[in-house]
C-alpha cells in the first residue's frame, strides 16, 4: 500500500476520532454508544481526569478541550499544516492519556486507545509524502510568488 494512502488514513481517522467525541458531548450520539452523552457530563468527566485543576476552572479547561480538538480535526481533514497539526494532536492525546494514568490508572487510557492514537498522530507528522492536502497548494502558491 502506498504512503500517501496511509497518511490520508491516518488524518481521517484521528480527525474523524477527535470529531465523534466533541459530537458525544453535545448528544449527538445515541446514549446505547455514547460515553458522556452532554456537556455536563464531559466536564465532570474533565474533572476527574484532572483533579489537581481547580473546579472553578475546569469548564474552560474542557471547553479549550474541544476547541483544540476541533480545529486540530479541521487542520487534519484539510491537509492544513499537518505535519504541525499532527504533532499538536500527538501532545494532546498524550496528555488525555497521562491524565487518565494519573488519575484513574492505566487500563481506561489502553480500553480507549489514547496511547496507540497519539502514536498514530507522531507517526502522520513524519510523512513528508503529501496527497490530497491543501498544504500541495498552499506550496505552489508560494512558489509562484
Amino acid at each position: 500500500m502506498k504512503i500517501k494512502y496511509i497518511k490520508l488514513f491516518l488524518r481521517i481517522t484521528i480527525a474523524f476520532g477527535f470529531l465523534s467525541a466533541v459530537a458525544d458531548r453535545f448528544g449527538l450520539w445515541s446514549p446505547k454508544v455514547s460515553a458522556w452523552g452532554n456537556w455536563s457530563n464531559f466536564v465532570e468527566y474533565t474533572q476527574i481526569i484532572n483533579p489537581w485543576i481547580p473546579h472553578s476552572v475546569i469548564n474552560l479547561v474542557a471547553v479549550l478541550a474541544t476547541f483544540l480538538e476541533v480545529v486540530f480535526s479541521i487542520g487534519l481533514l484539510l491537509g492544513f499544516k499537518t505535519k504541525f497539526f499532527a504533532q499538536l494532536s500527538g501532545i494532546l492525546l498524550l496528555c488525555f492519556g497521562l491524565a487518565m494514568v494519573f488519575s484513574s490508572g492505566l487500563k481506561g487510557a489502553l480500553d480507549y486507545s489514547v496511547f496507540s492514537v497519539a502514536a498514530a498522530a507522531f507517526g502522520l507528522s513524519i510523512i513528508s509524502d503529501k496527497y490530497l492536502e491543501l498544504d500541495i497548494y498552499v506550496e505552489k502558491r508560494l512558489k509562484s510568488i
